[in-house]
């Protein structure tokens, strides 16, 4: 019997613990399922899925960083339907709540794609990527549109009954007016944060070593600007916050929770260590023994300023 109770609540999803693992960085669990016990995590976040299968950019693909990773997959992934047919039976042999990340470049592929999934009972809730370019507008992100997110917000919301986080970008001014919006319009939780725009080049062919020119930014290079944006978001918006952005062990996971986030994501360190989260929550239960924590979700939001 444990002495810590490392359950959390984000909004109406009740998790076992406060670790997920985080979209695009376990594929959809099967490889995973060989270095961990999925039964013991607070939850996995699939890989981004689009109503169709998508290719996703040629390679260069990855580049490594100081501290971090670039990456720019394009949203590779194997559409909503090969996902209910053959990744679902594989990932409901584990007691294990799964999140449905869901990527669309229409309001109306978003909406499409939750209906769809929203009838499959194993899926507990949805986490929506507002980093995609609307195709409609040019290809802006819909995520820099702050009329966008709330509009796409609200529409989903209206054709699911389960529990809807949005995952916020970086690459704004202010977050926080973006997860205010996110809450009007009936969201139950946002992710913080998306990756932080990067590039990098061999400076000897004086190209970009990614194709696509620019990635997504993550690791631990990002995780003061995470925390700072989980913190700006607490501060100003009751909602709850995911916590995301280069976390590589338990002390990192302590430190994103007193800025505020209910739960956190692992992502670029699944890569380094997969047998990370276990190795995080052996930490997190000694930490709360030590310092006499009884439920770990009364760290969330923490933090002391004066």
């Amino acid at each position: 019997m444990n002495k810590v109770d490392l359950s959390v609540s984000v909004g109406p999803l009740k998790l076992r613990n406060p670790i997920l693992l985080a979209s695009g960085t376990v594929g959809y669990g099967n490889e995973m399922s060989e270095h961990i016990d999925l039964n013991k995590i607070g939850g996995i976040v699939t890989k981004s899925l689009s109503l169709k299968p998508r290719k996703g950019n040629p390679p260069q693909r990855i580049v490594e960083t100081p501290a971090g990773m670039l990456n720019a997959i394009g949203l590779a992934n194997v559409g909503v339907e090969v996902f209910l047919k053959e990744k679902i039976p594989f990932l409901k042999k584990f007691d294990v709540p799964l999140i449905c990340n869901i990527a669309a470049s229409t309001i109306e592929e978003y909406i499409e794609c939750t209906k769809i999934l929203t009838e499959e009972r194993s899926i507990s809730a949805f986490e929506i990527n507002v980093s995609c370019p609307n195709v409609k507008e040019g290809g802006l992100q819909f995520g820099n549109d702050i009329s966008a997110v709330g509009k796409i917000t609200a529409k989903v919301k209206a054709v699911t009954n389960k529990p809807l986080i949005i995952k916020l970008s970086p690459n704004v001014s202010y977050i926080s007016d973006f997860a205010k919006v996110v809450k009007d319009e009936g969201g139950d939780a946002v992710s913080a944060i998306n990756t932080l725009v990067g590039t990098s080049f061999n400076i000897f062919t004086r190209r970009p070593k990614i194709y696509n020119v620019t990635g997504g930014l993550s690791g631990p290079a990002i995780k003061p600007v995470a925390l700072a944006k989980v913190l700006e978001i607490n501060q100003r918006v009751p909602i709850p916050v995911i916590g995301i952005g280069g976390i590589m062990n338990w002390q990192d996971v302590i430190e994103f929770m007193i800025a505020g986030s209910s739960a956190i994501q692992l992502g670029t360190v699944n890569f380094i260590n997969p047998k990370a989260s276990e190795e995080i929550l052996k930490g997190l239960e000694e930490y709360c023994i030590k310092y006499n924590v009884k439920k770990i979700s009364e760290l969330t939001g923490s933090l002391k300023l004066k």
